[in-house]
């Protein structure tokens, strides 16, 4: 069987650090069939890309498992219809089980159902359906509970966590309450006498350590089980420490009628209740993160109005497919991409473009899913629906962005999967020292140091660091258009030193204009003639004549005789006037008469980047009319932002060097490579790359892909080519030049975030493990500063989300 290399993600629980995400990464990576895995720590994803021949997700899912660690995986429920007889049921099931995602699929002909147990992050509900649908058959889902694709598991996260937190709050309390009280500054507070007895304490200590604790010792069980040590090894250690130590105490005090004076239940107790709380504003903090996602997927439509068998019928987004027709109401969202069929308006494109102003359509024009209709009511054809629309393809691009991993993290991931096995040894040492050295046969005290610096080194904050700020900055990018690839583009893009900029449809609006008009006959009439004429050409330049001379309000005229003469231009009898448009060949063949300083107007045009067209009218020179590719609005303003930036940006076209010299003096580029095949555009983009240069490409066109794949960055203009787009490493949707330079500009702050980020994390690590060493730092405290480290580091990433470009 040939090679047949699939790409799944995968919802994991369990993870708690970097070490537990290194350790599934490298497990999945050791398994027959599996090219590579990424496992995110901060999304609690794992992108897995398998040999589909050699093994499946149902292989990929038992792995994880066996790692320690569990995959959210949903059941769905449809009902199905068109089925006549067994092997219906059994093609279904076949088909249902081939869908990437689906772990299980199980057909009943009799009941007419489909139960399907599948993995959220990989395929969805509608995806079930259009499956069993491209198979020939009808498929529902089976009550309203199972239209809710998948469950927010996020939340349910944030109320476990907030769970196990009151009940672990209210346990210890009375326990923090009678440490309290053995400070000499705290002697004015009343401690009831039952909460210093060690039998009370171990009471309310010990479901804290055994119950809620309970996630800890299973996570250090399968860790050790696999040959690893993560966060949850440490905490277990370091609580179970003081616990037991506790316990043994309180069996010394039996029949001395002890107190609970030199206990640590209290320690245990506090220690978990705060890395829960630690938990609780991560977990919240890190759903924040995903904003961006949950932002794009709230701009679909809900339902659409097609027409179907001939009447009008209100359906559900995900049960429209291609080639339905479309009713759209003025102030109604375009459900999916489509074309127009009957109607015009304006519609509201500003969430793919990011312009306010809306922009007018009628038939035979493109429109996008998700975008606004102003005004008029619209008869559309679906063409692209489900994963295939331009929303959907933006939410999957910021979703494996945000997956991806940056170079940086690498350095985080192997200091990790390092870090724990070094900590409990200078924890050994360290209890060593004091009970050996600096307070000689002192347990308690010993003990006390060995708790802290355990607790104050679970390297949480170093695992989460890169992933929330690679999550935050590339979410708020999306806001603006700017569409990462990937970490490693995020990361790469601050580097760049030159920019090299397509012409047309890149500083170009890529549409010819009409720009001047000359004659020396009334120009009305000059206008009405040449419009007339040219408006029976297919040539694109034609067509910016006649719009041009349209938006002049030129009435244009019937014509009786037309023929197109290639090379040369036009000839044409409008109005009984026989009219010629084009060269100075077709003047000459047809010995018409143009004046000196007629041509030397046309030279002056074609000096600016013009193309000029000689017009002739009954044998007589009439005037001159040029068009041109005019820059965009701010392409002048974005260039000058990027040479602010200390940038070099060149200009590279096919056009002549007249030409490009013109427009690049118009934009405001100083370097101009012109005259370049398409081939030669990639071949210039290595010659930077070989003088040392970090090269971005910027392009819009098929002609220009291969540029954009072979440069360090390649970024395509949204409003260009889907072969640009895919060959690209960052798409910039609003066509605007602007956004390279914010492109750049998020890099750098991101990348400035994760360094932040980084550091605090070792910070924290580097910092904390010395001062605990040294006897500086309780252990209840230590265990408050490792719990609030992993949540410093996601707030400060989510400060990414409020950047403004």
């Amino acid at each position: 069987m040939s090679e047949k290399v699939l790409e799944n993600q995968f919802q994991i629980t369990g993870m708690t650090c970097a070490a537990c995400s290194t350790r599934i990464e490298k497990g999945l990576k050791k398994m027959d069939g599996v090219t590579d895995a990424n496992v995110n720590l901060a999304l609690e994803k794992a992108t897995v890309k398998f040999d589909a021949s050699v093994t499946g997700p149902a292989n990929i899912q038992e792995k994880i498992r066996a790692l320690g660690y569990d995959v959210i995986t949903e059941k769905a429920e449809l009902n199905v219809t068109g089925m006549t007889c067994a092997a219906c049921s059994t093609r279904i099931e076949k088909g249902l089980n081939k869908l990437d995602g689906v772990v299980g699929a199980n057909v009943n002909l009799a009941l007419e159902k489909a139960a399907v147990e599948y993995n959220p992050a990989a395929v969805s509900v509608t995806d079930l359906i259009q499956k069993i649908e491209k198979l020939g058959y009808g498929a529902t889902v089976k009550s309203d509970e199972n239209e809710k694709e998948s469950v927010d598991h996020r939340l349910q996260e944030i109320q476990k966590q907030q769970r196990k937190f009151l009940f672990s709050l209210i346990l210890s309390l009375p326990l923090l309450w009678a440490m309290a009280g053995h400070f000499s500054f705290t002697s004015f507070l009343y401690v009831p006498e039952a909460f210093m007895n060690p039998w009370v304490q171990m009471a309310l200590a010990t479901p804290v350590q055994f119950f809620i604790g309970k996630q800890f010792y299973v996570g250090a069980y399968k860790a050790l089980r696999n040959k690893s040590a993560n966060m949850d090894v440490l905490v277990a250690l370091g609580t179970s420490a003081a616990y037991f130590y506790s316990v043994y105490l309180a069996i010394g005090t039996i029949g001395h009628n002890g107190h609970g004076v030199g206990l640590y239940f209290e320690t245990s107790a506090v220690l978990i209740t705060l890395i829960i709380l630690g938990k609780l504003f991560e977990v919240k903090a890190k759903g924040r993160s995903s904003e961006a996602i949950k932002k794009l997927m709230g701009l679909q439509a809900k339902t659409a109005l097609v027409v179907r068998d001939g009447a009008e019928v209100e359906i559900p987004l995900e049960q429209v497919v291609a080639g339905d027709v479309l009713l759209v109401k003025p102030g109604e969202k375009i459900p999916v991409d489509g074309v127009i069929l009957e109607g015009q308006s304006a519609l509201d494109e500003s969430m793919l473009t990011g312009e306010s102003v809306p922009v007018d359509k009628t038939v035979g024009d493109l429109v996008i899913g998700a975008t606004l209709n102003k005004n008029g009511f619209l008869k559309v054809q679906a063409t692209k629906v489900g994963k295939d629309t331009a929303l959907a393809q933006i939410i999957k691009v910021v979703e494996e962005a945000q997956g991806s991993k940056a170079p940086i993290q690498r350095l985080a991931d192997s200091i990790s999967g390092i870090f724990v096995p070094i900590v409990v040894g200078i924890a050994v040492l360290t209890f060593l020292v004091w009970f050996f050295w600096v307070a000689p046969g002192d347990f308690p005290e010993a003990l006390e140091k060995l708790i802290a610096v355990l607790v104050i080194a679970c390297p949480c904050a170093l695992g989460l660091a890169t992933p929330t700020s690679i999550m935050a900055g590339s979410g708020r990018a999306a806001e603006y258009g700017i569409l990462f690839k990937g970490g490693e583009h995020l990361e790469m893009t601050h580097r760049i030193q030159t920019v090299i900029l397509d012409k047309t449809g890149t500083i170009t609006n890529g549409k010819p204009v009409l720009t001047d008009v000359v004659t020396t006959m009334n120009e009305d009439e000059f206008l009405s003639l040449v419009g007339s004429a040219e408006k029976q050409s297919e040539h694109p330049l034609a067509q910016a004549i006649v719009e041009g001379i349209k938006e002049k309000g030129s009435a244009l005229v019937d014509v009786s005789q037309f023929e197109a003469i290639p090379g040369f231009g036009i000839k044409a009898m409008v109005a009984e006037k026989n009219v010629l448009v084009g060269t100075r060949r077709l003047m000459k063949k047809y010995e018409i008469d143009v004046s000196e300083s007629a041509l030397e107007k046309m030279v002056f045009f074609e000096k600016e980047g013009k193309t000029a067209m000689l017009v002739a009218v009954d044998g007589a020179f009439a005037g001159i009319v040029a068009v041109a590719d005019t820059i965009k609005e701010t392409s002048r303003s974005a260039i000058a932002r990027l040479k602010d930036m200390g940038l070099e940006v060149i200009m590279i076209t096919g056009d002549n060097e007249q030409t490009a010299q013109a427009i690049a003096k118009e934009a405001g580029v100083d370097r101009v490579i012109a005259e370049v095949l398409p081939e030669g555009k990639a071949e210039e983009v290595k010659k930077l790359q070989e003088a040392g240069k970090k090269v971005a490409m910027v392009g819009d066109g098929i002609n220009d892909a291969p540029a954009l794949a072979i440069a360090d960055i390649g970024m395509a203009i949204g409003t260009g080519t889907d072969v640009a787009m895919e060959a690209a490493d960052i798409t910039l949707i609003r066509g605007d030049l602007n956004s390279i330079a914010d492109a750049i500009f998020m890099s750098k702050k991101t990348i400035t975030n994760i360094k932040q980020n980084l550091f605090w994390a070792f910070a924290y690590n580097t910092l904390g493990i010395p001062i605990a060493a040294l006897g500086f730092l309780a252990p209840w405290l230590a265990g408050a500063a490792m719990a609030f480290s992993s949540v410093s580091v996601v707030l400060n990433a989510l400060r990414l989300q409020r950047m403004k470009l």
